[in-house]
């Protein structure tokens, strides 16, 4: 086996646990009330924590909706699952695609003096594409259809 295929695989598995814990952590907390949420974003009201306060409204407002924290983490959990197995690691690369992306611009426009952060989420993000590029023979002909 090539090294590249060996360098494919780990970065698979990876990107797939890595998504698969994200999912798990998704459901270990319950969701705070909307009492709870205001409480907390009292705290972060001076203007020198606005980042702070920002992050903590997004999230919260995603938690708040009832669905989508719960539908992001069934999303990591299912597409985590599906790259790790190598009949359906495609598709799973796929369909991470915009939740990698989503994680790092997430990082870049509400953490972006979090270099660690924007590094490990940029490099899942690059994980996310490489894996995509390399099947691209089994997506390229969807691009340029040529006419009849």
């Amino acid at each position: 086996m090539k090294a590249i295929n060996i360098l494919f695989i780990v970065l698979r598995l990876f990107l797939g646990g890595f998504m698969i814990y994200g999912g798990i952590q998704k459901f270990q907390k319950p969701i705070p009330t909307p009492i709870e949420v205001v409480e907390k974003a009292e705290k972060f009201k001076a203007p020198e924590k606005e980042n702070t306060l920002q992050k903590i409204l997004y999230i919260s407002g995603a938690k708040q909706t009832g669905y989508f924290w719960h539908v992001l983490g069934v999303c990591e959990l299912l597409f985590g699952l599906l790259l790790l197995l190598q009949g359906t690691s495609f598709v799973g690369a796929i369909f991470l695609l915009p939740i990698t992306l989503h994680i790092f611009l997430f990082h870049v426009f509400l953490e972006s003096d979090e270099i660690s952060e924007l590094l490990q989420t940029g490099a899942l993000f690059a994980i996310n594409i490489a894996l995509v590029l390399k099947e691209r023979a089994k997506w390229k002909h969807l691009l340029w259809i040529k006419p009849i």
